[in-house]
């Protein structure tokens, strides 16, 4: 019976498909793109090892100017890096949709915030965007501040020798989200679980990616039947158990303490601090439960969603800013000024005011995301057919941005592989295209977090540069990059941490 079955769903996915391909593969083939073969078109062009499979769009960006097209059962794609022509997709909200590829996350982060669409979207923007007031900031700098003083401090104990950066940042960013995100500070009792958790999430992302790139795996149930698919069952359990951990303490703490914040006091300043008790983005969609805007299913997505956004991008940024700024000694040197025109000789903690100064440490962040941007694609579902500056895209056609390649063109950045950040100066902001550059995406549908990833960029960067000069370990030239949802390398990135002088 189940072997009938079977066949009956292969021949009506069969059908499924042939008619798909028929109608959006001719379509596509106006633009320029690889040989495709009949239905699975360029699907076994991605049966690569991880680092070849991240090189494989280097090459068709550089063979086509602009655009590709891209079939790979059970989809097709145009690929796009030019400014003006990502401008047209993601600046109007009729292409706010995700699309299919994103469907491979919905069993870690089912409708979050990254996932969902239409009317959820724009409702759970509502809700999350007073977690980002300047007020809920400020109190966040405090914790930030206290967390990048502990890892510079456990740094000394490396005593000049290499360091391997990855661990020690993606511990430092987890703390720092649990703590201002999620209200939990991590405690030893907890630290084998977020252990536990990181390990998941770097298992997790592996996973995606070789699910994208067989094509029998995007079969769900054979999916689910998979080795790989008994595997991730396991990671996402550790993440989810995690995760519900994290809200069941934080509702607690709610309950016992009466906290109550929402868009109506947001702005009330004695809210925050004519009280010792920290608020925490969570505690506004626990607010939003009591109010019925949210439920249990609902507030465990979006803790998924922004636990993993909070912490693994923020951790892949600050490694690659490390080793660029240990790469470039009078770069480094130029922050060493910046800094000390700040605190001096002081050891004392740093503040909103001190971290709206540091405007050169904030060209060299942008830098790094520019040359090493950790959401390094994304993808939008076509609401309305589009002209592109050569080509006319249907409608429900998936369009593939690739942010890596297009801060990258030397068309738009001269000499693009050499890390300057003198890029971001105030005089050079306003030569390029506004969508020239998009590490946080752009339009409406942006990265709800920017301002609160670039505050916890600035604060562990300063606090680490206040103690210590660079020395570089790991060159640009040494980077190999590997295929994942998240830009990472495939060896450690080691840094040496030298103790200044004067201090």
């Amino acid at each position: 019976m189940f072997l009938y079955l079977l066949a009956i769903a292969l021949v009506l996915l069969f059908i499924h498909v042939l008619f798909n391909y028929n109608v959006r593969a001719r379509a596509l083939r106006k633009i320029p793109g690889f040989r495709d073969d009949f239905i699975i078109g360029n699907a076994l062009e991605l049966w690569l090892p991880p680092v070849e499979l991240f090189k494989l769009p280097r090459k068709y960006a550089q063979k086509y100017e602009r655009i590709y097209r891209f079939w790979s059962f059970p989809f097709g794609a145009v690929v796009i890096y030019e400014p003006s022509d990502v401008e047209k997709v993601l600046s109007s909200t009729k292409h706010n949709d995700k699309g299919i590829l994103y469907t491979i996350l919905k069993p870690w982060l089912q409708d979050g915030l990254l996932l969902s669409n239409g009317a959820k979207w724009q409702h759970r923007r509502k809700i999350l965007t007073p977690a980002f007031h300047f007020n809920i900031l400020k109190q966040f700098s405090v914790t930030l501040d206290e967390n990048s003083r502990r890892m510079a401090d456990a740094l000394e104990s490396a005593k000049g020798e290499q360091v391997d950066v990855v661990p020690l940042i993606s511990e430092f960013t987890l703390n720092s989200i649990c703590e201002t995100s999620m209200g939990t500070q991590l405690s030893d009792e907890t630290s084998t679980a977020a252990m536990e958790y990181k390990n998941a999430i770097y298992e997790l992302g592996k996973m995606f990616v070789e699910r994208f790139t067989k094509i029998i795996y995007l079969i769900d149930f054979l999916f689910a039947m998979s080795t790989i698919g008994k595997r991730q069952e396991k990671y996402l359990n550790t993440v989810h158990t995690f995760t519900k951990r994290v809200i069941k303490d934080r509702k607690e703490y709610v309950e016992r303490f009466g906290i109550d914040i929402n868009e109506d006091n947001i702005d009330n300043e004695d809210t925050f601090y004519l009280t010792k008790r920290k608020t925490a983005m969570l505690d506004l969609l626990i607010s939003a439960q009591k109010k019925g805007l949210i439920d249990n299913p609902g507030i465990q997505e979006e803790v998924d969603t922004f636990m993993f956004e909070g912490h693994d991008t923020t951790a892949a940024a600050l490694a690659f800013a490390l080793m660029s700024i240990a790469n470039d000694q009078s770069i480094q040197d130029k922050i060493f000024v910046e800094l000390d025109e700040i605190f001096g000789k002081s050891s004392r903690p740093t503040t909103m005011d001190d971290f709206s100064k540091m405007h050169y440490l904030e060209c060299c962040i942008k830098e790094t995301l520019r040359l090493y941007p950790p959401v390094h694609f994304i993808a939008r579902r076509l609401g309305e057919t589009v002209q592109l500056d050569n080509y006319t895209v249907d409608e429900g056609t998936i369009c593939v941005i690739l942010i890596y390649d297009m801060q990258r063109r030397e068309d738009l950045f001269k000499d693009p592989l050499k890390f300057e950040p003198e890029r971001f100066s105030p005089e050079n902001n306003f030569k390029r295209h506004p969508y020239s550059y998009i590490p946080f995406s752009a339009g409406p549908r942006n990265c709800i977090g920017q301002k609160f990833a670039m505050l916890e960029m600035k604060s562990a960067l300063s606090a680490v540069l206040r103690k210590f000069r660079l020395e570089p370990v790991t060159r640009h030239s040494d980077i190999e990059i590997t295929a994942d949802i998240v830009l990472r390398t495939s060896h450690p990135i080691y840094v040496k941490f030298i103790k200044r002088e004067h201090l």
